[in-house]
């Protein structure tokens, strides 16, 4: 059953969080894992149900996958007409629960929310294991027609 996350699972969330950008991004320096371990539950006490919602399944009292849905609001245009957007991040099972349907789950619950929430848009960065999960409950590609660019300060 899919719930969401309350203060006391912040600490097992961090180390979701450190587990997911490992499979992610490969080995992480240790100056990366400090900064990480040392600001992310304080990230977490800011800003948990406020404006991040971090879904979950519990198997015998440990979290077994999550999500974490990140809304934002912004000037209204016809890209989202109520303003209000959502970020999917950290989309991740630990190995042990794999392949049982939990984050199928989680993003029917998110999605569900986001659309109680009054939400014009939920976004995505797909990796090819997550793709047709993502495309099977809902999500389209998006082509835009700018491009994506960043800027790293410092």
């Amino acid at each position: 059953m899919v719930e969401c996350a309350k203060a006391s699972d912040i600490a097992a969330l961090t180390e979701l969080r450190l587990a997911y950008l490992k499979e992610d991004h490969g080995t992480l320096s240790e100056d990366e894992l400090e900064i990480i371990r040392r600001d992310l539950p304080d990230y977490f006490e800011r800003n948990l149900n406020q404006n991040l919602f971090c879904y979950l399944v519990r198997e015998q009292e440990e979290i077994a996958a999550c999500a974490f849905l990140l809304v934002v609001e912004k000037p209204v245009s016809p890209s989202f007409i109520t303003g209000k957007t959502g970020t999917v991040l950290n989309v991740y099972t630990r190995p042990a629960y794999r392949r049982r349907g939990y984050a199928r789950q989680i993003m029917e619950k998110l999605l569900a929310d986001a659309a109680a929430k009054n939400l014009s848009v939920v976004e995505l960065k797909s990796t090819e294991d997550g793709y047709r999960l993502y495309q099977s409950v809902g999500f389209v590609e998006d082509v835009p027609a700018y491009h994506l660019m960043k800027f790293i300060v410092g």
